[in-house]
């Protein structure tokens, strides 16, 4: 079952063809999800989710995920 893959906002925009379904096999990590879906090096401070719940680039992935990733959000 592949790993579903979603870029928000800004990140969508940089990334030139970012992979919207990536096959998890050898994929540990959400940063090994990045790694396969995005053509640039992940930034520093993005923000991670696993299944709608937050979680840092180490956390590890399964079959049938859903990973997404959001550029940091300020407001005032």
């Amino acid at each position: 079952m592949p790993i579903t893959v979603k870029f928000f906002a800004s990140l969508r925009e940089q990334i030139k063809s970012p992979a919207s379904q990536i096959d998890s096999a050898g994929i540990a990590t959400v940063a090994d999800v990045w790694a396969a879906a995005a053509d640039i090096p992940i930034p520093d401070h993005v923000l991670c989710s696993v299944n709608l719940d937050h979680c840092t680039a180490a956390d590890s992935v399964k079959d049938g995920d859903e990973v997404a990733f959001f550029p940091p959000i300020t407001g005032g």
